[in-house]
């Protein structure tokens, strides 16, 4: 299923922001966190890559476990 999401844009007088913003149900599908930095790649004009470190990841697997 697919999540139709406008793109905004807000121009200031020397400058322009343009924002996406994800819908819950795919941030929460993606276990995105507050503050989590991630990487666009454009594959062509039709296709973007949102690329997340892959320690980023990983990092809950790899928080020690309290012993026993």
């Amino acid at each position: 299923m697919g999540y139709p999401t406008k793109i905004q844009l807000i121009k200031r007088a020397k400058s322009e922001q343009w924002y996406i913003n994800f819908p819950s149900a795919i941030a929460q599908a993606m276990e995105f966190e507050r503050g989590e930095v991630v990487e666009w790649r454009i594959q062509d004009r039709q296709t973007m890559i949102l690329k997340r470190e892959e320690s980023d990841v990983n990092e809950e697997k790899k928080k020690p476990q309290a012993d026993p």
